[in-house]
C-alpha cells in the first residue's frame, strides 16, 4: 500500500476518532472507522485496524466492542462520565465568579472531555436566579498570581477599584499600587476574597478578588506571622460575610423553624439550646449591616438578645428605614 503524508499519524488519528466521535450509544464499524481516517488522509485496512485497537487498549484507552448486525467499537469508560460533566457545566454557568464569556469558553472544554454526541447534552441552560456575572475577565490569571505568591512567601502588588454608575473602574487611593502578603484565598457568598496580613498594622485585612487588577508577584519578601495561630475558616466566621465591623459574641434567639437557616449559616457544629419553642446560640459575628440584614430578614423570628450595642446597632437601622419610607 503506498504511504500517504499522515500514514505515520493513523494510531493517533484512530485514538482521536474513537475519543470525539464514539460512546456507548454511538459505536463506530470498522467501515466507519476507515471512513473516517480518509477524512485526515489516511489509508487503513482492516487487519491493520484490528492490531491498532489493541494496542489502544494496552496504552490503557477503554476501547469496548458491541455486537448488533455488526461488530461496534466506542470508548468506554473516560476521565470524566456524563453526569460528572453535567454537574461541572452547572456549576460553571451558575457561578457568579467565572464571567459569561468564561463560562462559554470552560463550557466549550469540557465538552471536548466526552464524544460529540453527548457533548450536546452538555449545551443546555442550568436555571439559576440570574445572578449577575463579574466583569473582571482578568480574575483568573489573579487567582495564578497570588496562588504564587502564597507558595513563595513573597508580597503581591495590585490595584483595587470600585465602579461607578457608568460602570467604569475608580481605582482607591488614586490608583496607587497596593502592596501586602498573601495568606489565603477564600470563596464567600459566591464570590472571591483574599486574605492578606500587614506587618504595619500587626493585622488582616481581606480584598475582592474581582475588584483587584493588574496583580503582580513581587520579589519582596512577604511580611512574617504566627501561621499557626491563623485558621482561615475562624477568620471568615468572625467577619461574616466579609464587610468590616466591630467584632463581638452575640447571643440570638431564633424560632425552631430557621434551624437549617442557622446552621447553614454558622456551621453544623455550632450547639443550639432549647428554650421553649425557641433556640438560643452564642457566637461571634460583626457589628455591621450585612449581619444585622441577616437577622432582620428573619422578622419576628429571630431576635438579638446581646449584647446590648448590637440591640441598639439594628434599633438604629430599623429606625432609619422606617424614615425613610414614610
Amino acid at each position: 500500500m503506498p504511504s500517504a503524508p499522515n500514514q505515520r499519524l493513523k494510531l493517533l488519528y484512530l485514538m482521536k476518532i474513537l475519543l470525539e466521535r464514539t460512546d456507548e450509544e454511538t459505536p463506530f464499524t470498522m467501515a466507519q472507522v476507515i471512513s473516517a481516517l480518509a477524512e485526515y488522509g489516511i489509508q487503513a485496512e482492516r487487519k491493520s485496524l484490528y492490531n491498532d485497537m489493541e494496542l489502544l487498549r494496552q496504552f490503557g484507552l477503554d476501547v469496548q466492542t458491541c455486537k448488533s448486525k455488526s461488530v461496534g467499537y466506542y470508548i468506554g469508560g473516560r476521565e470524566f462520565e456524563l453526569p460528572e460533566l453535567k454537574l461541572l457545566v452547572d456549576a460553571v454557568q451558575s457561578s457568579r465568579f467565572i464571567t459569561a464569556k468564561k463560562s462559554g469558553q470552560l463550557i466549550q472544554k469540557l465538552s471536548a472531555l466526552t464524544s460529540v454526541q453527548q457533548a450536546k447534552r452538555l449545551n443546555r441552560q442550568v436555571v439559576t436566579a440570574q445572578l449577575p456575572k463579574p466583569l473582571n475577565e482578568s480574575i483568573y490569571y489573579s487567582i495564578d498570581a497570588i496562588h504564587e505568591a502564597i507558595g513563595g512567601r513573597r508580597k503581591i502588588c495590585f490595584q483595587y477599584f470600585d465602579y461607578d454608575t457608568k460602570k467604569k473602574r475608580v481605582y482607591r487611593r488614586g490608583g496607587e499600587a497596593y502592596s501586602q502578603t498573601p495568606v489565603a484565598l477564600c470563596w464567600s457568598d459566591d464570590k472571591y476574597y483574599l486574605i492578606c496580613f500587614s506587618a504595619k498594622y500587626d493585622g488582616f485585612a481581606h480584598y475582592r478578588v474581582d475588584r483587584m487588577s493588574h496583580v503582580t508577584v513581587s520579589e519582596v519578601p512577604g511580611d512574617s506571622f504566627d501561621r499557626t495561630q491563623f485558621h482561615v475558616g475562624e477568620y471568615t466566621k468572625r467577619l461574616f460575610g466579609m464587610f468590616g465591623g466591630t467584632q463581638m459574641t452575640a447571643k440570638l434567639r431564633f424560632d425552631q423553624s430557621l434551624v437549617n437557616a442557622v446552621l447553614d449559616q454558622f456551621g453544623a457544629d455550632l450547639p443550639l439550646y432549647q428554650t421553649g419553642e425557641h433556640f438560643e446560640v452564642t457566637v461571634e459575628v460583626s457589628n455591621s449591616p450585612v449581619f444585622l440584614s441577616w437577622v432582620f430578614q428573619f422578622g419576628h423570628r429571630a431576635e438579638i438578645l446581646a449584647p446590648a450595642e448590637l440591640r441598639a446597632s439594628m434599633a438604629t437601622l430599623l429606625s432609619e428605614h422606617i424614615n425613610l419610607y414614610r
